[in-house]
């Protein structure tokens, strides 16, 4: 039997959307040639090629759709300053056995501990795995859902957020904190119980989330939720902001040094 012409068969590997068959088959087939391949060997080499190709998008895409702050990873994240409690837990967090458990992440700690990094990095660390992950900030997240409930698409932009396995809600304790943001929150953290990750960073400690959900009732049940599968993460130490501006502003003098650093704590 005649070999087909080089053209008919890429054209029918670009039908079947084998990218990666259309780029290497010449040169693997040269090399299988060269080494005398079986046929096998040969297919298995350009499968490989294809499922590498394959995962590298995949993870683009996660990446895109995940939104995470491109440059906290944990390349960039300073694992020296870390608690030596919150050091040893990192790397288990990045294999993303939690999520296979449907268990929470929280992160807590005052302004400028690190806390949106830390999770950051996780996240970034959990898409390279394969995980979908999104990373947004409490008060978008609250008007997104306020918006969906207005238009009676509540539960489908719920069904929307359920199809990620992993959901970084940063900075809890700056959401206005009306009813109505309390109860489309609590819906939120209710529906993903047991059913999926949240991560979630705050500088209010549990005995002040009745600044955010104002009803007792609703405040216990929400800790309930978030708690009763979670690792919990403790940042203390000075803040990262307060003395990156204390080195700018070193040679200001006292009074201009100690302004910077006041204003980087807020």
């Amino acid at each position: 039997m005649r070999a087909a012409p080089r053209e008919g068969l890429e054209m029918k590997l670009r039908s079947l959307k084998l990218p990666s068959f259309v780029a290497h088959h010449g040169e693997v087939a040269g090399r299988a040639e060269t080494g005398g391949w079986r046929f096998d060997r040969f297919l298995d080499e350009l499968a490989g090629l294809e499922l590498e190709e394959r995962t590298r998008r995949r993870i683009e895409r996660l990446l895109k759709a995940s939104h995470l702050p491109a440059d906290k990873t944990l390349a960039t994240l300073d694992l020296a300053r870390l608690p030596p409690a919150v050091k040893r837990q990192v790397p288990t967090l990045c294999e993303g056995g939690f999520i296979e458990r449907t268990e929470n992440v929280l992160a807590f700690g005052l302004p400028g501990r690190g806390k949106t990094h830390l999770l950051s990095a996780i996240g970034h660390e959990l898409v390279q795995r394969g995980y979908r992950v999104l990373f947004i900030a409490a008060f978008r997240l609250v008007q997104h859902l306020l918006a969906a409930k207005r238009e009676l698409k509540l539960d489908a932009e719920l069904r929307r957020l359920d199809a990620v396995d992993a959901l970084i809600v940063d900075d809890i304790g700056y959401i206005q904190q009306d009813r109505e943001e309390m109860e489309v929150l609590f819906t939120l953290l209710a529906e993903r119980y047991e059913r999926r990750s949240v991560l979630i960073s705050s500088n209010l400690v549990f005995s002040q989330w009745d600044r955010i959900f104002k009803d007792p009732m609703t405040t216990a049940c929400a800790i309930d939720r978030v708690v009763h599968h979670a690792t919990i993460l403790e940042l203390v130490g000075s803040s990262y902001r307060s003395e990156a501006a204390k080195k700018r502003t070193d040679g200001r003098g006292d009074e201009g040094g100690a302004k910077a650093a006041k204003e980087a704590e807020a």
